[in-house]
């Protein structure tokens, strides 16, 4: 998941630098409006794109050993405290940040349906003017305008500042505030996500004074009406309202005439650019297949299910104190095959291989007591007219019930070197019977080699 998260975040931070440096200032706001939200969906989309990629191996006659042939099972006691409790740790801090951006969202939208409902109403068209006796600067939220009700009354609210805020409500623009809000209450640590509302937002005023210019007010005139009206008071974070702060760019904005040509050119990167972001941060799943049967052998790694049973065995024993602890022999050979099945990651997330008791030592004979050792019992004797009652001697297995057999026992398989699951050995037995098996045990772990090549010995 993290992993994830990091892959989205540089996403969306390259898509913000290529907004900032070659969008922003452009006159095309409409299309600002719509690639400022799409991108965002396409930042979090990217990290779960996975392609296919078929890889050829190269057969090979050496033995692949587990991962306990060679070494005992890992320790993994240092940190165990860390590693248990900190999913929890991080898990907490990140409810309790969802559950305190959840209640500022709730608390600005009922303060909106409060005014919305406390106060008088006057529709005009299809807006509805919403009068307040505190003294605000005016904004919209969908078809509600909020404005004063003292300078309403007396006319002294400029048609222009009217117009910008009908502006906002035609266009919806409250549909993308509502989106990237709902968006921090999910991603609340990410800080991408309060620049690009940031930008949405300034982009919003960008659409509604082009509007306003279009309509035929003078430039110099709509400018000095939002100085008159623009302060740095607080209001609503659901709702559009005239900034200060942002006045200057927006002034810059407001005399910036883009060539068609510039846009076109400005807008054809953006393709490349996604096709190195969805290469770069995009998932890719390789698949195997050796050169002579062609045929596709997926590695595995270890299921939910089976990661599930490891550490219901390991933590079975873990509990238990080390010097009185008991293991089971077919418990230990199914902590090894599962523990060997499972990736890095797995083994990481995983339970502590538990540590294993040394068997208990052998029995000391004394010199003097080798008299006191029962001597074997003698064979049978086999009278000349039974000889024919003895039954002949069972044939022998196929490879492919041998492999069956092998399987049911909970053996490792390998097919030319390459380690592969008990179902993939069967169908290529299935498929092909004249293939070399051999087997052998690695402490207390069974291991079938399949291969094309003959087998040496």
């Amino acid at each position: 998941m993290l992993l994830i998260l990091l892959k989205s975040s540089a996403c969306l931070a390259v898509f913000m630098l290529f907004y900032k440096l070659c969008l922003e200032k452009t006159s095309v706001h409409v299309f600002k409006r719509f690639y400022l939200i799409a991108v965002i969906v396409i930042s979090i989309s990217i990290p779960f794109i996975v392609f296919t990629e078929y890889v050829k191996t190269e057969p090979t006659n050496l033995i692949i050993a587990s991962d306990f042939d060679n070494k005992a099972a890992p320790n993994f006691t240092e940190g165990k405290f860390f590693l248990d409790y900190a999913p929890y740790i991080f898990w907490s801090i990140y409810v309790l940040g969802v559950i305190l951006f959840s209640v500022r969202f709730f608390k600005n939208l009922y303060q909106i349906f409060q005014k919305i409902k406390t106060n008088p109403k006057y529709k005009k068209q299809n807006y509805i003017n919403v009068l307040l006796h505190d003294l605000i600067q005016p904004h919209a939220f969908f078809n509600y305008i909020f404005l004063n009700k003292s300078k309403y009354e007396h006319n002294l609210i400029p048609r222009e500042v009217l117009l910008h805020e009908q502006v906002h409500a035609k266009q919806k623009h409250a549909l993308d505030i509502l989106f990237i809000e709902l968006l921090q209450i999910a991603f609340w640590f990410n800080p991408l996500l309060y620049l690009i509302k940031k930008d949405i937002k300034l982009n919003h005023e960008f659409l509604a004074d082009q509007a306003v210019i279009n309509k035929g007010t003078n430039t110099k005139h709509y400018q000095q009406l939002l100085l008159a009206f623009s302060s740095n008071t607080s209001h609503n974070q659901l709702a559009n309202a005239i900034n200060y702060s942002l006045i200057k760019k927006r002034f810059t904005v407001m005399k910036t005439k883009t060539s068609k040509t510039i846009i076109w050119f400005r807008s054809l990167i953006i393709l490349p650019l996604l096709a190195i972001l969805i290469y770069s941060f995009s998932s890719k799943h390789y698949v195997e297949y050796d050169n002579y049967s062609n045929e596709k052998i997926i590695q595995e790694k270890a299921t939910q299910k089976q990661v599930d049973e490891y550490n219901t065995l390991a933590k079975k024993y873990n509990t238990q104190p080390e010097d009185k602890r008991i293991i089971k022999l077919k418990d230990v050979k199914r902590l090894e095959y599962l523990y060997g099945l499972m990736s890095g990651k797995q083994k990481a997330n995983a339970e502590p291989f538990p540590n294993c008791p040394p068997p208990p030592p052998s029995p000391v004979i004394k010199k003097g007591d080798i008299s006191n050792i029962p001597e074997p019992p003698a064979p049978p004797i086999v009278k000349k007219s039974a000889v024919s009652d003895i039954p002949p001697p069972p044939a022998p297995k196929s490879p492919l019930d041998y492999v069956i057999d092998m399987a049911k026992k909970g053996a490792t398989f390998y097919y030319n070197g390459k380690k592969i699951s008990s179902d993939i050995a069967i169908e290529l037995l299935k498929k092909n019977k004249n293939l070399n098996i051999s087997s052998k045990t690695n402490k207390g772990v069974n291991v079938v080699n399949i291969q094309t090549d003959p087998i040496a010995f």
